[in-house]
């Protein structure tokens, strides 16, 4: 049965303070169009600059994790994000006026309020998930992190275990079975430090917007009269005492293994990241921002490889063609030697596919590596341009009176070698329509099921006759 993307039915706002700036903060959930996925939009800066909530563009995870893109940046992006894949939502645009997110209670759930108060729209394209094919696992010797995704058919499902090493904490687990739990079991779940730690980050003026009520404070030393007095001081409190179960008792745990709840909740919102809604089981221990920006980059590799694959069409290099090469020499300019196209195989408005027929008869491998002859990059190249020729020419009714000219080639990779006796399929596919005979292609090369080289060309036909 297939599942519908959602939005939010209303824009709504919350308001609150950066934990680390100190700065008073807006954040504004917006309704998206459908596969737009999540993204922040920093409205306080000139042209309202728009980072994707992508893994490839976290650029710090020392205290939360911090999304750069365009030269803005958003941090402390994991609660609400975790708050966005917690009530199964695919398409926001965030609006922020300032560069971190509010800390708020240090939970999700302030923003999991927000977002259920203003509703869900469902709309008409369908969620796409990935669901994790086999064991992917991640780990960290030094820091003994340890990851796993593991195949799960239908949901998202979490285990995380946490060991600090610590009396106070002990050792924790927790656990939803789907990811239907997450408002009831996981969101109301608050950030935690040691007492150490939060000694560290004042005195270095790093939580500027530190309220002692946005984090559960582990008390893991003795601490004497003099130094909570202090503390009580730097956070405007009468008094401030160690509670029975080990933690400051300016608050009461929510939940007997918070902490362990928490680092669930960070690990759902870094899991975004990925950019696409998941099916599996994620098993975790000792996890922290970097470990799971370093595990959803692993997950993303493998689905764009994945993707690539699916995406990779085997044609039939003895289908009947659409053009053969006399036909072809009707329409490009192009003769041998030169020729590098035999066969056209498809063509649509949009992408072409061309054949070429490697043999040992090449003149060009009288010269190139004539003991173990290659095809040369640069002339693979030529091909798959000749081929988006074709595509290009298809649009006058006079190809024949046209030259196609390269204006640019970019990323080109060449991926494996082209040998005598390889069929090199092309396919090139339009990324955008052709303007004022301008075209913009991404073209790839095939032997078999194997790419052998891309390329992004950009071409301009120009009549010559």
């Amino acid at each position: 049965m297939n599942v519908k993307q959602r939005t939010i039915k209303a824009a709504v706002a919350v308001s609150g303070t950066g934990l680390h700036t100190g700065e008073s903060v807006t954040l504004t959930f917006n309704p998206a169009p459908e596969n737009h996925g999540f993204k922040f939009r920093r409205v306080d800066l000139p042209g309202s600059p728009i980072i994707d909530a992508d893994v490839d563009n976290v650029t710090d995870t020392s205290r939360g994790t911090t999304i750069t893109q365009n030269g803005a940046s958003v941090s402390t992006v994991e609660h609400v994000l975790a708050a966005l894949v917690g009530l199964e939502l695919d398409n926001v645009l965030i609006d922020l006026d300032g560069p971190e997110t509010p800390i708020m209670d240090g939970s999700s759930m302030p923003f999991v309020s927000a977002i259920a108060e203003a509703g869900y729209t469902e709309q008409d394209a369908d969620r796409e998930y990935y669901h994790i094919p086999y064991n992917i696992h991640y780990s960290e010797t030094d820091r003994k992190v340890e990851m796993v995704a593991m195949p799960l058919d239908d949901d998202y499902r979490f285990t995380c275990m946490v060991d600090y090493n610590s009396p106070v904490l002990g050792t924790q687990h927790a656990t939803i079975s789907s990811i239907s739990e997450f408002k009831k079991e996981v969101a109301s779940s608050r950030t935690f430090c040691f007492l150490h730690e939060l000694e560290m980050l004042l005195k270095h003026n790093l939580i500027k917007g530190g309220d002692i009520n946005n984090a559960i404070v582990v008390v893991d030393k003795h601490v004497d009269e003099a130094e909570l007095a202090h503390l009580a001081t730097l956070f405007n409190r009468k008094d401030i005492d160690v509670a029975p179960q080990g933690i400051l008792n300016n608050i009461e745990l929510r939940h007997q293994n918070e902490p362990a709840r928490h680092k669930l909740l960070d690990m759902i919102g870094d899991l975004a990241l990925v950019g696409v809604p998941l099916r599996g089981h994620i098993m975790a221990a000792r996890p922290g921002h970097a470990a799971n920006v370093a595990f959803a980059k692993k997950i993303k590799a493998l689905i764009k490889k994945e993707r690539s694959r699916k995406h990779i069409k085997v044609y039939n290099p003895n289908m009947k063609p659409v053009y053969d090469t006399v036909q072809i020499m009707n329409i490009l300019p192009h003769r041998p030697p030169m020729l590098l196209v035999d066969k056209i195989l498809e063509l649509t408005k949009t992408h072409v596919v061309g054949l070429k027929g490697v043999t040992m008869n090449e003149p060009y491998f009288e010269g190139h590596f004539p003991g173990a002859p290659v095809m040369p990059g640069v002339l693979q190249i030529e091909a798959m341009a000749q081929t988006g020729g074709i595509l290009v020419l298809n649009t006058v009714p006079d190809p024949e009176n046209w030259l196609t000219l390269f204006l640019k080639i970019e990323n080109a990779r060449f991926k494996d070698k082209v040998l005598p006796g390889d069929t090199l399929i092309f396919r090139c596919d339009l990324v955008a329509p052709i303007r004022r005979g301008i075209a913009q292609m991404k073209g790839i090369g095939m032997v078999g099921e194997k790419v052998v080289v891309e390329a992004e060309l950009m071409a301009q036909i120009v009549k010559y006759k």
